[in-house]
């Protein structure tokens, strides 16, 4: 029971970092902007670059980031089994999509999925951010590059024999192409701004 009752505490203070709202910090500590009240009308990393600045658009993306490696490593220094890392990685991605401290808004979760994969698979991220980035690079659009690093992330980690990851990739897959339903549609239609648009929609 004491086992149930630390764990469970374990992944309320895991969500609760994810919670924390790095972008919206940031822009008010910039220059005094609420993130979700300009732009894309989200506290991710984009939004950010877009409202404050480059810089602070990836100080975000770096704290955002953050969320997810740093419980990772903690975790994985706790007990390095796939249940505990699993919902560790589950519960710090919660947090960061539906923060407690937003009223259940939050980011699109990618920059957080790169800090928990750079700390359980590094190699497979990689390979995973360099298709990312080419998609990004080819189209014009980050959201076609973010879902493009959460489908083929799986791939590689098959292919990197860490079959204990897949079911937390998996799950992370689902939760990003949920946040990103809107960004799909616009594809879709034709209508999704490119990242040097002004009024581009995707953030990190």
């Amino acid at each position: 029971m004491n086992i149930v009752i630390a764990g469970l505490g374990w992944l309320l203070v895991v969500y609760l970092i994810g919670s924390i709202p790095f972008g919206l910090l940031v822009s008010r500590l910039a220059n005094g902007i609420d993130p979700r009240l300009t732009g894309s009308k989200s506290t991710g990393a984009t939004n950010v670059a877009r409202t404050c600045g480059t810089g602070y658009g990836i100080l975000t993306f770096v704290l955002d980031a953050a969320k997810g490696l740093i419980p990772m490593l903690l975790a994985m220094g706790i007990n390095n089994s796939a249940a505990l890392l699993t919902l560790t990685g589950v519960a710090v991605l919660l947090g960061h999509l539906y923060s407690v401290f937003l009223n259940g808004r939050g980011g699109k979760g990618v920059a957080t999925t790169i800090g928990v994969f750079l700390a359980l698979t590094p190699t497979p991220l990689f390979w995973a951010v360099v298709v990312c980035l080419a998609l990004i690079w080819a189209t014009g659009f980050v959201s076609i590059g973010s879902l493009a690093l959460v489908t083929v992330l799986p791939l590689f980690i098959l292919l990197a024999g860490s079959f204990s990851y897949l079911i937390l990739s998996l799950l992370v897959l689902f939760l990003v192409y949920a946040k990103h339903r809107d960004n799909i549609l616009r594809v879709a239609r034709g209508e999704e701004n490119p990242w040097q648009r002004k009024d581009y929609a995707v953030t990190c």
